[in-house]
């Protein structure tokens, strides 16, 4: 599992312009904090690198020659937006205006995050520098284009004949290529970047979409070397037993079904092409587009100050706006965490657990006889399991969510129907009996509910006394019940319940806010 910070590109230097710090300064730091902030949200990259990593700078120019002798590389004099206050011309980001497609305002110059399109600059309507707000001229400039229309029938068969995509994700992106592909610059005019490597290019950089989705092949390479094992790479990305699998937001789908296939195609290389790109629709707040600039959302770092990560991790998932577009409320958020987590997958651990511990002296009882109720919940287990596996293997990741909740209600209701806690003082083997079952159904919660809730799972794992880590354990293992006379330890609760006062919480994340700003 791969990927890093996207360190180049304009949005960066914009925003160094602003802070009046060199581009490199702002990424250092960013880096960092992002990279720390991933490890404290429990997600476990093999590798977070980054743009500027000399392996990427590497294997960015040596990929983009190979296409460039290939002969889908060509240079064009052009006509670009420039702004005299600024003195620089306005690629992507520097510059702001209309959506000539659907009016959107503001759009940027590269991309409208209204209707998705992939823009050119000098299309923009009433468009403006984003650093100075001046009106913008015309002026020509010399630049290196990528010739994508040459990969248009290769682009439709790949993605037609891509049954793992999704049909939002596939007809989005087979509109795109139906209406027309045009050459994409590969060269900027700015001095933040990859330096572009092609015969006359002195002070050009690659544009930052062009070079970043590269990094998947880079970050890999840089993987393997730093394994000591610097060919390993290939047998990711050339044989054909591999799959590789993207997980993005939809502004994002056409570089990663068109603009990422067509510069592997360029190669002349056989690189295995995305086999699936799970992009979600959008997640808005409160009913609002999120918004960095206006601060409209929840960032990670103020998350974390509110809530345990496993909270956001679980409510992330079990809302992800996988067919439309979901929306972020504390009422949400609270039903969520206190009827799913609480009460249904934490309710059932805390009433097994606590029952071992105090009726069989905390070990896993000898099972008596299995009645018919008895098998079919072992049964349903089973069969849960197997959906779960399935739904994370189609990147249906809220299904699997759902499906880790199934099993915590069946225990509640395999509880509820056979009320050990009456049985224990007339039929103690049949009480066992129930109980020996329900413990198997706390072990495959905490391996089925890793993936999502990795905190807490390993924090079962422990409370089980089981070996290793969860984290460590095959998916098999979940359908292997705990053996008779295994010790576990004290049972604790997993979870607390959410106040659902969204006016409190809007206050409390106020004061996250404020504390944070102040360092």
């Amino acid at each position: 599992m791969v990927s890093g910070s996207d360190e180049h590109g304009t949005p960066i230097e914009v925003e160094a312009i602003k802070q009046g710090v060199h581009p490199k300064v702002l990424t250092d730091r960013n880096h960092a904090k992002v990279a720390e902030l991933f490890k404290k949200w429990g997600i476990s990259f093999d590798n977070y690198t980054r743009t500027e990593s000399p392996v990427h700078k590497e294997f960015v120019q040596q990929h983009l020659m190979k296409i460039y002798k290939n002969g889908y590389i060509f240079t064009k004099e052009t006509e670009m937006l420039y702004c005299d206050n600024c003195k620089r011309f306005l690629p992507d980001r520097f510059v702001e205006g209309k959506c000539p497609h659907c009016g959107h305002a503001p759009a940027r110059g590269d991309q409208c995050d209204a209707c998705g399109r992939l823009l050119d600059p000098t299309l923009l309507v009433e468009p403006y520098c984003a650093i100075c707000k001046g009106k913008p001229v015309l002026k020509t400039t010399k630049h290196w284009y990528f010739d994508l229309s040459k990969f248009s029938d290769k682009l439709i068969e790949y993605i037609s004949h891509n049954k793992q995509l999704s049909p939002s994700v596939r007809n989005f992106t087979l509109n795109i290529i139906k209406e027309g592909l045009k050459p994409r610059a590969v060269t900027r005019d700015v001095s933040w970047g990859i330096p572009a490597p092609f015969p006359g290019a002195e002070g050009k950089t690659i544009y930052v979409w062009v070079e970043a989705v590269l990094g998947y092949v880079s970050a890999t390479i840089e993987y393997f070397r730093n394994k000591g094992d610097p060919e390993g790479w290939k047998a990711y990305w050339f044989d054909k037993n591999t799959i590789t699998l993207y997980f993005i937001g939809k502004d994002n789908i056409p570089f990663h079904t068109i603009i990422l296939p067509a510069l592997l195609m360029a190669s002349h290389e056989d690189y295995n092409l995305p086999w699936n790109v799970s992009a979600t629709e959008f997640l808005q707040f409160k009913g609002e587009k999120a918004s960095k600039s206006l601060r409209i959302g929840i960032w990670i770092d103020e998350a974390l100050e509110l809530f345990p990560p496993d909270y956001w991790r679980y409510f992330l998932i079990s809302t992800r706006p996988e067919t439309k577009d979901s929306n972020f409320s504390w009422e949400l958020f609270a039903e969520k965490i206190n009827s799913d987590l609480n009460d249904t997958y934490g309710n059932f651990v805390h009433r097994t657990l606590s029952f071992i511990n105090r009726e069989f002296n905390s070990e896993i009882p000898n099972p008596g006889s299995l009645d018919s109720d008895d098998k079919q919940v072992i049964d349903d287990l089973k069969r849960q399991v197997d959906a779960i596996a399935y739904d994370f293997e189609a990147c249906r990741l809220q299904s699997a969510a759902n499906g880790v909740m199934a099993i915590g209600r069946l225990g509640n209701q395999y509880l509820n129907q056979k009320e050990p806690w009456k049985l224990i003082k007339e039929d103690r083997v049949k009480a066992a009996t129930i109980v020996y079952i329900s413990a198997h159904l706390v072990k495959a919660l905490a391996i089925v509910s890793a993936p999502i809730i990795p905190f807490t799972a390993e924090e079962l794992w422990k409370i089980l006394n089981l070996p290793g880590s969860v984290h460590n354990q095959r998916w098999s293992e979940a359908i292997k019940p705990i053996p008779p006379g295994h010790k576990i330890a004290k049972a604790k609760p997993l979870f607390k319940k959410v106040e659902a006062d969204g006016k409190m919480l809007d206050a409390m994340l106020q004061e996250v806010r404020e504390k944070l700003a102040k360092g």
